[in-house]
């Protein structure tokens, strides 16, 4: 649906515990392309409030996260706005003052029940099949005995006085739609623990009100938390934002995301070699799609055409396999320029350069060589631009990141040696007659009338099968192991242009000696 108001302000509050995972980027990415398709505001506040996990370290990690998708905030840290703090550590006055007007109100009540207490009236309730939830019973204490109780230094809580005499809590969910919660079993819960912190439902409340939060997007794990929330903004007199959850994301086995089926933070992908635009792409079609049809589109696309009505209510199935289908879908779109520059950070972490002596086995564990410095690598790129843009043909339709496309390419930046893989010198090398075969292949590229050219070096290596004999399966297999060291890698004939004569026949030479 399109909103026709201004005043849509939405918001993303991620508890910096850990890494920005793919649940909550989901989320960020919605209530951005809400916040983008309505003309509204996108505000980020953290909820820094548990003091042991919450650490500046993640909060710095989220924000980094959200801006590497591309994610950007009307307000919120590093931005400002009118309606901050955004850090709710920073917020805990308000929540103070909040709870005075509610006891002014007569809306809470305070607890002096025990842990302890609760859970004997508890389990005495359950074994009588009767209601398990708090019973109240210090609700009917008096003003006065309440008070001196307080005055004692008696621990307490700070609990909501549920109106008894209200109906059920309904709302009209924008992906669910109408949702009703039975009054009969709400509880009078706790919105002020007994160390004086206050509780999630309590603070969460405040602060969209506060903040002038219009539509709450998030995750379906909290719908069970909003009639409690709908039943404190009564108590405070606020307004009660529209409420929109999103179905949790699973793995492909059913069950909930999470380690078990890969990465799951975002920096965890790009580390691996996702583009940005590929994740969020990914991302806002887990349980939203913009025609049905199409899958690749870019961020202004999703932000032309967001909408909630067309947000699923079944659970997302996160398949990775089909994330990779989508950011090789970029590479094979992305053109040789932008493709070096995605490539160039991956060059400078492997020490890769054109004519360089860094090796690497077949699980990029370093064998030999010097790593190229970042200064040397980034002033031959700009050098010989040319000659790296070269390799994006090699690899474009074939690498699914950006970091597996650097590991394909390692044999190109290993100079006159290459790390030969085991199984492959026993298939190709270790066989009759492969000497003969390097031995004239050899011969032919080192011939001074050979133009050094893709073309050139396929017409006449493409001549020897015939003259020799011998099968072009098995002629070339020898050649690829010779050259780039396996029998899977990118195209021959345009990598040996690339490697260069003397490189290449270096190569040829070492592996004539181990060929049979």
């Amino acid at each position: 649906m399109t909103e026709t108001t201004n005043d849509i302000r939405v918001r993303f509050a991620p508890s910096p515990t850990g890494n920005l995972h793919i649940g909550g980027a989901r989320t960020a990415v919605y209530n951005w392309a809400f916040a983008k398709r309505n003309g509204g505001k996108f505000i980020l506040r953290i909820e820094d409030t548990d003091p042991e996990r919450s650490t500046p370290q993640n909060t710095a990690q989220i924000i980094r996260s959200l801006k590497w998708l591309g994610l950007s905030w009307d307000e919120g840290p590093e931005v400002g706005g009118d309606y901050g703090p955004y850090l709710q550590t920073e917020r805990f006055s308000t929540y103070g003052e909040a709870l005075e007007s509610l006891k002014a109100k007569d809306a809470v009540y305070p607890c002096f029940c025990t842990t302890d207490e609760l859970a004997q009236r508890r389990d005495a309730a359950m074994a009588a099949k009767n209601y398990s939830g708090y019973d109240r019973k210090c609700r009917h204490l008096s003003k006065e005995e309440a008070s001196a109780r307080i005055n004692n230094g008696e621990a307490h809580t700070w609990r909501l006085k549920i109106p008894l005499d209200r109906g059920d809590v309904e709302f009209d969910d924008l992906v669910f739609g109408n949702t009703t919660f039975p009054i009969t079993q709400m509880d009078d819960f706790i919105l002020v623990r007994s160390d004086g912190s206050p509780t999630y439902n309590y603070v969460v409340c405040l602060d969209d009100a506060l903040m002038k939060i219009s539509h709450v997007i998030r995750g379906d794990d909290h719908l069970s938390n909003t009639p409690k929330q709908i039943l404190v903004y009564e108590a405070l007199g606020m307004p009660v934002p529209r409420f929109a959850h999103l179905s949790m994301i699973l793995g492909p086995d059913g069950k909930r995301l999470s380690k078990r089926h890969g990465a799951t933070s975002v920096e965890a992908y790009k580390e691996q070699g996702f583009f940005p635009g590929a994740l969020l792409n990914y991302l806002s079609l887990l349980g939203w799609s913009l025609d049905g049809e199409t899958t690749i589109f870019d961020a202004e696309v999703l932000c032309d055409n967001f909408s909630l009505d067309r947000v699923s209510k079944n659970s997302a199935v996160f398949d990775e396999k089909k994330l990779e289908w989508v950011n090789a879908s970029y590479i094979k779109e992305m053109g040789a320029p932008d493709f070096i520059d995605a490539l160039l950070p991956y060059l400078r972490e492997y020490g890769f350069i054109r004519n360089g002596s860094v090796m690497y086995d077949s699980d990029m564990q370093l064998v030999s060589g010097a790593k190229a410095n970042d200064t040397d690598i980034e002033n031959d790129v700009d050098k010989n631009r040319k000659w790296y843009e070269d390799i994006y043909p090699l690899i474009a339709e074939r690498a699914k990141t950006i970091d597996e496309a650097a590991k394909m390419t390692a044999y190109l930046f290993s100079g006159s040696d290459v790390y030969l893989d085991e199984a492959s010198i026993n298939k190709c090398l270790k066989v009759e007659g492969a000497k003969h075969i390097l031995e004239r292949v050899t011969e032919v590229l080192s011939s001074s009338e050979l133009n050094w050219n893709t073309t050139c070096i396929e017409d006449e290596l493409r001549k020897l099968p015939d003259e020799m004999g011998i099968k072009p399966k098995v002629v070339f297999q020898a050649v690829r192991v010779a050259i780039c060291g396996n029998t899977v890698s990118p195209p021959l004939f345009e990598s040996i242009e690339l490697l260069g004569a003397i490189n290449t026949i270096a190569r040829l030479l070492k592996a004539t000696v181990i060929a049979s």
